[in-house]
Parts: structure tokens; C-alpha cells; sequence
């Protein structure tokens, strides 16, 4: 790996420009200063085979150790109610049991449902029949897209149907001028940053899962990702939105304007909800130009603080190509080598960064980038690094930040926390979360988005272990509500993390939230279980 990638040093710092030019510890009761844990501080494939009786029962790996409720008083899937599927989607309503199986189970094997039906519809239309029909006979809906969340909000909880959004993957339309790209729902991200790349445009959001996620689940759930530092987030880059509603209308907001100033702007009420007030059909989007010139530099820090500090200066250096600030720690890197057998590419670091500049200029970035190596390596702030500017070289590198949580999953059962935090602070949560836990776990990682402030903590160890989980919750919780950060910043709530949104959010808010799904969605079909805390059910 030395002999693909330039190495970074301060004997040979000048090099910079020929190698450019060629390749194209607190206490763990207190969260830092000011953050002390006090209570005060805290506020159809077998259309007519007899669909097995399962409804109401539970698997065994019971889904986010018991943060399910009981069921509530929906009704169950009748034979009546598979003809109405049937016709309405004709080999497209599946009760095949081994076909249900991977849409039952989550991607981290952690949430089990049992539903009983997985219907795939084509269009919107379609959907707002299906809606229709269930909301009257009170079925619970289950809305799905890729499968890749890590909150258990996009499987069943227990009967609930499946409506898969898999089939609903057509490119509407495409502005040239704009740079608005509108399509379906079922749209995978990867391949809609194919058909942007082929146009010279991009996606204004990258994620480590773009080759099975979906567009409408992306907007659903607010995903950030890679890019929000250099184009925001989905709040801004989603002009339009179309949803079906649980009675089955469709709310056509399908804007392409990027200015409409007429009455309430309805769609930022279903980003972030996660399929529990509509379920989403088409997108219309703001994509930004492809860039003419991308490098990735991968530096090696020894502290935090010098990490934060290499970030300052990286804003004020790098100003408008700064595209992408994320940061590993060495115990990820330990996994990635351990686990993926990737390859570290240069000296050991506690702390790592991925750096990436995205412009209209090679000559331009280049010059900028190479003032800014130069000034963190002779300030000592960088201890070594490495820079890449051809395609595939870009993409190994991006794969050490990528590929953790593909790391994490071979290193025992993995407790995921997503959590924003004031930047200062965002490891110090990794610290005093090892402290408290002490050798209860096997590994305790941090990573994220330095960017955005956005921490992903992860716990592993061999086996689910109740004991583990309740000495991380809500110590983890009440750790991040002191520090005035959100017990989710971009991976939602779902199953696993609703009842704990007190943490985040005021009681009055979470009050009106109930409210406004008791109006969207006034027989709770849609998601059930999700998103809101129990005591609103």
C-alpha cells in the first residue's frame, strides 16, 4: 500500500507539488466543561397458500432488546384481503415465507417482524390503493425501502405488511439547465449518482450504504452522509416531495422551484419522519456539478485536539472545495485490518482523517491543498499522511472511512448510537463511555462526521448482553442530553431510540408531534411502533 499511495512527511514536504501535479481523558461523570451528569442538568408468489398464524407472537431475538410495545388492535391479514392484493398487484404480492425472510429482518440482524405479506407496487397510484384499502380495513402498513437503516424503522415489528418501494425505480425527469433530477422512490442512490455522473452532475448526499438504499427512504429518514458538509442537508436539496397519505391521497407537492414562498412548506413535515404520516413515492432534487478536480488526503493525528485544529484550518484553507471532513479513531482501524483485511496506509495513528476538496480548477485545489498540508505538517498537527487523485485510489481510501460499520458487524453484537454533539466534544463521549463501561465491552469506536458534529458510537460485544445495554442506556442518553446535543443526529429514532426522545426534544414538542400523526394518520396504520414514544400510542 506505501508503493500506491505518496507518502506525506516534513523531509520531503516539497514533494508535495511534483506528486500532485503527477497523480492528477475526564472523569466518566462529566461530558468536558460544564457538562456535568446531574439531574438538574437533564430535562405474491403464493397467492392462495394458507399464510401461516404467527400474528402477535415474537422471535425469539426479541427486536431492540423489548423496546417494542404490544401489539395493538389492528386486524390480521385475511384470504379476502390477498385476493384484493392480488388483483390489484398481480404476481406481486408475496406470502412466500422464504421470500419474506430478508425483508423481515433488519441489515444488522438485530430487529425480527413477522409479517405475513410484501407487496410491491409499481406506481403511485398503486400505493394510494393499497393505502386505501388498509387504512379502511386497519391493517398495519410497514413502509420499506433499501433496508439498510440501523434503527430498526424500516422492518415489522409484528404483522404488519410490507410495502416494498423496490419496483418504483424510474427516472422521471431531468433538467439540464437546474441541475433538478425528479424519480421515483425506489430509486437506489447508486444508480442515480450513475445517471447524474453520465449528465456532469452528482447527488447532493453520498452514504457508505448507496448501493442498496433508497432515495425515498434517504428523504424518510433524513440521512446526511459524506456531503453535508459542502451541499446540506436534505431539508434544503429536496424541492418537492409526492406522498401518499394513510386514506390513500396523494399530496402532489412535486415542486421543481427552488423559491415557493405560498403557505406552509408541507413536505419538510414527511423528511424525518420516517414513514409514519405518508409514505413517500417521488422526489424531485437540487443536484449540484460534477467537479472537475477531486483529491482525498488520509492524515494521521495524535490527539483530538489537534484533529479539531487541523479542521480549522482546513475551513479557513480550503474555503469552497472542502467537500467531505471525517475522522476514524485507531481501534476502527484496528477493525477494518482485523475484520476486512484492509490495509492502513500510513504510520499508526490514535486518530484519522479523510479529507476530500472537490472544484472546477485541478491547478486551483492543488495549490490550495498543498499550502494547507504544508502548514499541518510544520505545525506538527499532522504526523504523517497520504493524498489521491485517480479514481480507484480515491475509492480505497474513502473505503477505510465507509466501510467501519461492514467492520463492526464481524466483531460481535454491535450497539449503534448516532449522536450530535457541540464539535468539541464529540469524542470525549468515546472516552468517558470506556471509562464507565470499563472491560464490559469488547470494543468501544467512534467515528463520524467531524463537519456536522455527528458522533457514531459503537459498543460491541460477543453476544447480546442485557447487562452491557443497561449500563450504556441511558448513560449514554444523559450524557448527550447534558451536553445540549441529539440522541439522533441523522439515523432517526425507530424502534429502538423512541422512547428516548424526551432526551432531545421538550415534552410540548413531542405533544404536538403525537398530534399531528393523530391527524395525518388518525388509525395509526402507517409504521406503527416508530418513531414516537409509547406513552402517545
Amino acid at each position: 500500500m506505501a508503493a500506491v499511495f505518496p507518502r506525506l512527511s516534513r523531509q520531503g514536504l516539497k514533494a508535495t507539488v511534483r506528486w500532485l501535479r503527477s497523480h492528477r481523558a475526564s472523569p466518566p461523570a462529566v461530558c468536558g466543561v460544564g457538562c456535568s451528569l446531574t439531574s438538574s442538568a437533564l430535562p405474491g408468489l403464493v397467492a392462495h397458500k394458507q399464510i401461516r398464524r404467527v400474528h402477535g407472537k415474537r422471535d425469539e431475538a426479541d427486536p431492540a432488546g423489548g423496546a417494542a410495545s404490544r401489539r395493538l388492535p389492528f386486524s390480521t391479514v385475511s384470504q379476502q384481503d390477498l385476493d384484493f392484493f392480488n388483483r390489484l398487484l398481480p404476481g406481486r404480492t408475496i406470502t412466500d415465507p422464504d421470500l419474506l425472510e430478508s425483508s423481515n429482518v433488519d441489515w444488522l440482524k438485530s430487529v425480527r417482524g413477522s409479517s405475513e405479506v410484501l407487496l410491491r407496487p409499481e406506481s403511485t397510484e398503486e400505493v394510494s390503493q393499497i393505502l386505501r384499502y388498509c387504512n379502511e380495513r386497519r391493517l398495519a402498513v410497514n413502509p420499506q425501502g433499501g433496508n439498510t437503516g440501523l434503527v430498526g424503522g424500516s422492518v415489522p415489528v409484528f404483522d404488519e405488511i410490507i410495502l416494498s418501494t423496490a419496483l418504483m425505480n424510474r427516472v422521471l425527469s431531468f433538467d439540464h439547465v437546474s441541475g433538478i433530477l425528479t424519480c421515483q422512490a425506489g430509486c437506489v442512490l447508486e444508480n442515480l449518482s450513475s445517471y447524474l455522473e453520465e449528465r456532469d452532475y452528482i447527488m447532493p448526499l453520498d452514504l457508505g450504504a448507496k448501493g442498496s438504499c433508497h432515495i425515498g427512504g434517504n428523504v424518510a429518514t433524513n440521512a446526511g452522509g459524506l456531503r453535508l458538509l459542502r451541499y446540506g442537508s436534505l431539508r434544503g436539496t429536496v424541492l418537492g416531495l409526492e406522498v401518499v397519505l394513510a386514506d390513500g391521497k396523494i399530496l402532489n407537492c412535486l415542486a421543481t422551484l427552488r423559491k415557493d414562498n405560498t403557505g406552509y412548506d408541507l413536505k419538510q413535515l414527511f423528511i424525518g419522519s420516517e414513514g409514519t404520516l405518508g409514505v413517500i413515492t417521488a422526489v424531485s432534487i437540487l443536484c449540484p456539478r460534477k467537479p472537475r478536480a477531486v483529491n482525498v488526503a488520509f492524515l494521521g493525528c495524535s490527539t483530538f485536539q489537534q484533529l479539531l485544529e487541523t479542521f480549522q484550518r482546513c475551513r479557513g484553507m480550503l474555503g469552497e472545495i472542502l467537500s467531505a471532513f471525517e475522522f476514524l479513531d485507531s481501534a476502527c482501524m484496528r477493525l477494518l485490518e482485523k475484520h476486512l483485511k484492509l490495509v492502513n496506509p500510513i504510520t499508526e495513528s490514535p486518530f484519522y482523517i479523510v479529507i476530500e476538496t472537490a472544484g472546477s480548477n485541478a491547478a486551483h485545489d492543488e495549490e490550495k491543498l498543498h499550502s494547507f498540508l504544508e502548514e499541518v505538517m510544520e505545525s506538527s498537527l499532522v504526523t504523517d499522511g497520504t493524498v489521491a487523485t485517480e479514481e480507484a485510489k480515491i475509492k480505497a481510501l474513502w473505503a477505510l472511512r465507509e466501510r467501519v460499520t461492514e467492520a463492526l458487524t464481524h466483531d460481535g453484537y454491535t450497539y449503534k448510537y448516532d449522536i450530535s454533539l457541540p464539535v468539541e466534544k464529540i469524542y470525549q463521549l468515546v472516552t468517558d463511555m470506556r471509562e464507565h463501561l470499563g472491560d464490559r465491552a469488547k470494543n468501544v469506536v467512534g467515528y463520524g462526521h467531524v463537519g456536522d458534529g455527528n458522533l457514531h458510537l459503537n459498543i460491541t460485544s460477543p453476544a447480546k448482553d442485557p447487562a452491557l445495554l443497561a449500563a450504556i442506556e441511558p448513560y449514554v442518553y444523559e450524557w448527550t442530553a447534558a451536553c445540549r446535543g441529539s440522541i439522533s443526529a441523522e439515523h432517526g429514532l425507530g424502534l429502538k431510540k423512541k422512547n428516548y426522545i424526551h432526551f432531545s426534544k421538550a415534552p410540548e414538542a413531542v405533544a404536538l408531534m403525537g398530534d399531528i400523526k393523530s391527524m395525518l394518520d388518525p388509525r395509526g396504520i402507517l409504521n406503527p411502533y416508530k418513531t414516537l414514544p409509547d406513552s402517545l400510542h
